[in-house]
Formats: C-alpha cells, sequence, structure tokens
C-alpha cells in the first residue's frame, strides 16, 4: 500500500512484530489507510491475528491483485521509506561461550612465570570459566522470566480486547434501540483512557481513527 499511495506511516508500522497485539496495531494502521483512499475493502483482523495459513493467503492474494491494478511503476524505495529498520526477525544473541585462548595463555614453556601481576587468591584468568557460567546461568533465568511476562502481557492484553468487543457490541445495540448505558459507557472510557507520556495522533492523519 505505501508503494501505491506513499502515505503509510512507516515509522508506526511494527516490522518484526511477534505478538497479537503488535499484530492488531498494524492492521489498524493499514485500515485506517484504507478508509482513506476509500478501499471498500474489510479487513478480518481477528481471522488474521490468529495466523492462520488459509486466512492470511488469501488476504495476501487480495492485497496482490489490488497492487497490480493499481501501482503506477514508480520508483519506491522500501529501506528509506522505513528508515532502515529491519523487516525480518532479529537474528537470536548466541549464548556466551568460556574461551580456552585467554585460559590457556597463562601457561608458558618450560614452566616459567607468567608476565603481569597475578590477582590474589589464585592464578590470572583461573576465575574466568565460573564467570561466564554464573553469566549464562544469570541469561537464561532473565529469558525465562522474560517469556513469563510476555505470556502474562498477552493473556491480560486478550482478555481486554474480548471486554473491548463485547462492551462495543453491547453499546451499539442499545444506540440501535435508542437507549444507553451509563456503566458501559465507563468501561469503555477506561478502557479507551491513555496514561501520561502516550502520543495521541494529530487530527488530519492517516491514523486518526483507529477503530475497526
Amino acid at each position: 500500500m505505501d508503494s501505491v499511495y506513499g502515505d503509510v506511516p512507516m515509522s508506526r508500522v511494527k516490522m518484526n512484530a511477534k505478538h497479537e497485539y503488535e499484530f492488531i496495531a498494524n492492521f489498524k494502521i493499514l485500515q485506517n489507510v484504507f478508509r482513506a483512499h476509500k478501499v471498500d475493502k474489510p479487513i478480518p483482523v481477528e481471522k488474521l491475528v490468529k495466523c492462520k495459513m488459509q486466512d492470511n493467503l488469501e488476504f495476501m492474494q487480495w492485497c496482490k491483485r489490488y497492487w497490480d491494478t493499481n501501482y503506477g511503476g514508480q520508483g519506491y524505495d522500501p529501506v528509506a521509506r522505513r528508515k532502515g529498520a529491519p523487516a525480518d526477525p532479529p537474528a537470536t544473541i548466541a549464548p556466551l561461550a568460556p574461551s580456552s585462548s585467554r585460559s590457556g595463555s597463562s601457561l608458558n614453556v618450560g614452566g616459567a612465570r607468567p608476565r603481569g601481576r597475578t590477582p590474589v587468591g589464585g592464578r590470572a584468568g583461573s576465575t574466568q570459566p565460573n564467570e561466564v557460567q554464573n553469566l549464562q546461568t544469570q541469561l537464561r533465568e532473565m529469558s525465562g522470566h522474560l517469556e513469563g511476562l510476555e505470556k502474562e502481557r498477552d493473556f491480560y492484553f486478550s482478555k481486554l480486547r474480548d471486554i473491548e468487543i463485547i462492551v462495543g457490541q453491547q453499546l451499539e445495540t442499545l444506540e440501535a434501540e435508542g437507549k444507553d448505558d451509563p456503566l458501559l459507557r465507563d468501561v469503555q472510557k477506561i478502557l479507551y483512557s491513555t496514561e501520561e507520556g502516550f502520543e495521541v495522533p494529530e487530527p488530519g492523519t492517516v491514523d486518526e481513527e483507529e477503530t475497526f
């Protein structure tokens, strides 16, 4: 879509999205672009964020047909548009491995003493393997803790998303009947409230309305 219209807010697109809430944020941006250019195509967000191949394949096939029909052949630099942000998931960091070269450097042919100062309580480099092992253990513990926090975050986000959908549907039903529910309005207000430091999109931009 950005190669066709050139006005997608690429700085807000999460290139390495891995979680459902990040997928939803990206689809909000896409739907706002559709709305701005009057593209009459519903985006099945609830299905697409589940990452099932059939649903995503059908949507991508539609996107390809749309691009073939509307792309004017003008030059387009995707790397510059996303300001060099990587489009592929970042490679995982390899675990630290103890180096034998440094520990072996303290040994000299003929039994001569190594040059330089020797730390109190032992020979130079004798504690390095233990330090590396401790760091690896801490890294594994932190990775496990982070994974647990991410799962917990996604769990509660999913619950809030379900509440948002139910409240919205109920309010739409009441509005169709000419009624209202102050309690549901308060719940919706809490769901849509922002914290200090959160940047609200300025009126008139493509992201003016971020609703499905």
